[in-house]
């Protein structure tokens, strides 16, 4: 009978969470979605020397803005595998590790820092990869080559130790990636990882595969800087007998860089000014603003989508995806081997058809937002902002944009467009504005229907061309060349403001 699918995000509280993060966790909860299974989030703190303060909470509250919502885990809720954070598991990892030493699977290491250095100086002098493994170790101060009773005695002494894996000297680990196929790697190529420290604290390695098989975990979904370390872990696994509740492996392509090679940094976010985080973050010891996705404009739905094709596709033309339907479709077949370059133009494509889909009601906060900075003491009628909103959100990628692109309905254009006003005015322009204003006074509804065909009236009995001067009155209704259609501008101004607009724009460019 198959196992319950069980899939985890497992980050280190050691900083902000980088959005390739964040794409290893939607990719386990959409894993997971698909299956019918269990997604955890579980915080690996065994290194806390790079312990960040605010790390752990800042992975949580991206996660849930983002609506990655995990079923048990930090921030979500106790399961029955509580706790699910890793120093707080600590006493449990001892009983593992002595199980290892007690099947020849592991063993200690007394070695201080001056013996391993000398190691390696050594065999940096012979041409020899410097490293502690199945040849270096019978060379030093280690419970394979140390008696049991001066074993016995450093440990009771409370000497400083740490608790080495027994790699085979020569073994081939093969093992099949749900997305690479078999990898296969050879244990000469390796070293005795350090799996426990005698601050009892286990290292990564030892707490990551023993949680994993504690939480019932079935697939390992994480990223592809973890594979090297994917045939330890399965070394261990068969070293406690485990083999059968081994999970799956799936490694993660790596997000690029836009441009050339390598992995996406901070560096070039700021360099090329778009976020690599999904909020704002503050470094607690340098106070320095790192970008997010959520403060610069983006919507959760955008960020999600966005994510989930850097390095998987569905098979079909279809780019815009719910949450849910992105669950529906998710397979691991479908993740590429090769990395996923980063495109901004992208991200920003992304966040415009969502902010293409908001109602207008949602968007009139944003729009309520700009008014109140821009024009506090005026009262704007809410239903006009509903009526704005409605015209210029096809033209914006971001929800802060609304009030750039739409303050020339409340504020009237002291400057024009120069470029458009020196190809388009000439002699018969300003006749063809006081006849507009005459036929404007003369519309008893002023919606954009009649508008419109007093506008061409105007325009006929001038013999002017409406392709010859749409542009011009567009720029002097709003100042600027581009916007939504012209006619329902007017009218959300109204006639008064209409007219007013363009008696301004007689004495001024006349």
């Amino acid at each position: 009978m198959d196992r319950r699918v069980r899939v985890r995000f497992a980050p280190s509280p050691t900083g902000p969470l980088h959005i390739g993060g964040v794409r290893t966790a939607l990719y386990n909860y959409l894993y997971a979605k698909k299956h019918g299974g269990d997604f955890l989030l579980r915080i690996e703190d065994t290194d806390q020397t790079r312990f960040v303060p605010g790390a752990e909470e800042y992975i949580i509250e991206s996660l849930k803005w983002l609506g990655i919502e995990a079923v048990e885990g930090i921030g979500f809720g106790d399961g029955p595998h509580a706790p699910y954070r890793q120093s707080e598991r600590k006493p449990m990892y001892r009983e593992y590790v002595m199980q290892l030493i007690a099947n020849g699977m592991a063993y200690y290491a007394f070695d201080t820092a001056e013996d391993l250095e000398g190691m390696r100086e050594r065999l940096k002098a012979s041409n020899v990869d410097a490293k502690y493994d199945a040849i270096t170790r019978g060379t030093m101060k280690n419970s394979l080559t140390l008696s049991e009773d001066e074993v016995t005695k450093r440990l009771e002494n409370g000497d400083a130790y740490v608790v080495r894996f027994k790699l085979p000297r020569k073994e081939e680990v093969k093992f099949h990636d749900e997305i690479r196929g078999w990898v296969s790697f050879n244990t000469s190529q390796m070293d005795d990882k350090v799996l426990f420290k005698s601050d009892g604290m286990p290292t990564y390695h030892l707490a990551n595969v023993v949680d994993d098989y504690l939480m019932e975990i079935t697939q390992v979904i994480r990223g592809e800087e973890w594979l090297p370390s994917a045939p330890l872990h399965v070394l261990l696994y068969r070293a406690f007998g485990w083999e059968d509740k081994m999970p799956k492996f799936a490694h993660l392509p790596l997000l690029l860089k836009p441009e050339g090679n390598g992995k996406l940094s901070k560096r070039d976010g700021d360099r090329l000014g778009f976020p690599v985080f999904p909020m704002n973050w503050v470094d607690p010891t340098t106070k320095e603003l790192s970008s997010g996705y959520r403060e610069a404009g983006y919507l959760p739905e955008a960020v999600i989508n966005l994510l989930a094709f850097l390095g998987w596709n569905p098979g079909t033309s279809q780019e815009i995806f719910s949450l849910e339907e992105l669950a529906e479709a998710f397979s691991l077949e479908r993740v590429s081997k090769s990395g996923a370059k980063f495109d901004q133009n992208k991200a920003k494509w992304f966040n415009q058809q969502y902010v293409r889909k908001l109602s207008d009601e949602a968007l009139a906060p944003y729009l309520q937002s700009g008014l109140n900075q821009n024009l506090p003491d005026n009262s704007v009628n809410p239903a006009t902002i509903l009526k704005v909103c409605g015209l210029v959100k096809e033209k914006i990628s971001f929800t802060k944009e609304i009030w750039d692109y739409s303050s020339y309905f409340f504020i009237a254009p002291s400057t024009y467009d120069e470029q458009v006003v020196k190809k388009r005015w000439n002699e018969k322009i300003p006749a063809l504005l006081d006849n507009l204003i005459e036929n404007f006074q003369n519309i008893d509804s002023f919606i954009h229907t009649e508008i419109e065909q007093a506008y061409h009236q105007a325009l006929e009995k001038q013999g002017i061309l409406g392709k010859d001067f749409l542009q011009l009155f567009r720029v002097i209704l709003t100042g600027v060349a581009g916007g939504p259609p012209l006619f329902e501008i007017a009218e959300t101004i109204g006639k008064e403001e209409t007219i007013s607009r363009i008696k301004y724009a007689l004495t001024k460019l006349a």
